[in-house]
């Protein structure tokens, strides 16, 4: 990976909470800021930024755009889907994030959890929807995706699926879901307020777009006032007003993911992943995500200046397309030096 292409000061290794944006995107969203500061260009031209990060995303996951509604969170894009799914019976791992959680409970759904690790073989007559996230926030386990998938299928379930720890570096069929969310400030470096989603198809007459306003419209430019009411045919439908700023710079990001792959940026980063582990004498995984065990760990890295994250009372480190081998070995040199 070119480094280059970011501005990362050494040592962060905490992208599993926030991306660093790329140069690129950085440049976008300035530029944009100097226009707005003093009204130099109307709203069309940062608006087509949300039309290129949806067709970007859309790509990356394998999956037609008219099927991809872009929001702001991953439980807000959840909302409509919890609401339509209400009172159904649902299977979550014991770790998930609670975006994938809260909606279902506060729509009155009936939700068990299990562990992350065997989630598949709980699948059965009595689950309709399993809701799970490709890679899990706290601990960097990778869910067997065609396993839940198959599963679920057998037994007449759906599958919703958050990857904002995932789109970006694993490669995956967004396809194979009914619905496929991602918070876009991980992993894809957009800014915080750009999320999409992927409904499928088949599940979309069942959701009610009650966050409906004029950028649902078919035809957004005459959709400003009065009735009738006349949404999209398709996904934008769920679409709420896009936080310009947060797609202005979306754009560039996700296009850079797809200049460098997403395969490639996955074989960096869990190979960087590797060293990390190696050097602390523990066995490789297949993860960005790391997390691990080490006395006083939070302390000795955050004097060495290495940023990176306590999840479940482990240190989590994360590694991504920015991050060099020096990064990783000045973690290393903190926490066994």
């Amino acid at each position: 990976m070119d480094a280059t292409l970011w501005d990362a000061s050494p040592g962060w290794l905490n992208t599993a909470s926030y991306g660093l944006p790329p140069r690129r995107a950085f440049e976008a969203l300035q530029a944009m800021l100097a226009d707005w500061r003093v009204g130099r260009t109307s709203w069309e031209g940062w608006d087509a930024s949300t039309g290129r990060a949806r067709e970007s995303y859309a790509r990356l996951i394998g999956v037609p755009v008219a099927d991809v509604c872009v929001g702001a969170q991953v439980s807000q894009l959840l909302a409509p889907v919890a609401a339509a799914l209400a009172g159904r019976r649902f299977l979550v791992p014991d770790v998930e994030f609670t975006s994938n959680l809260f909606p279902w409970l506060v729509a009155g759904s009936s939700v068990r959890t299990v562990p992350a690790g065997s989630l598949a073989s709980f699948v059965d007559r009595d689950v309709d929807a399993v809701a799970f996230s490709l890679v899990q926030s706290a601990t960097g386990a990778v869910a067997d995706y065609a396993a839940v998938v198959a599963a679920a299928r057998a037994h007449g379930a759906l599958v919703i699926v958050d990857a904002t720890q995932a789109c970006g570096w694993l490669p995956f069929d967004g396809t194979l879901a009914d619905v496929v969310v991602t918070g876009g400030y991980k992993w894809l470096m957009t800014p915080r307020g750009a999320s999409f989603a992927y409904l499928a198809p088949s599940l979309r007459p069942l959701l009610t777009p009650y966050a409906a306003g004029w950028y649902a419209g078919e035809d957004v430019h005459a959709s400003y006032y009065g009735p009738p009411l006349r949404l999209a045919a398709d996904a934008r439908r769920f679409d709420i007003s896009p936080s310009w700023p947060a797609y202005v710079g979306a754009a560039p990001a996700l296009e850079l993911v797809e200049e460098l792959g997403v395969a490639a940026i996955g074989a960096h980063n869990v190979a960087l992943a590797n060293r990390f582990l190696a050097g602390l004498g523990r066995p490789p995984g297949d993860s960005a995500i790391v997390t691990v065990d080490v006395p006083g760990a939070e302390e000795r890295l955050a004097r060495a200046g290495i940023r990176a994250a306590v999840r479940a009372g482990r240190v989590r480190a994360s590694f991504h397309a920015y991050t060099t081998e020096a990064d990783v070995d000045a973690a290393l040199t903190a926490l066994t030096g």
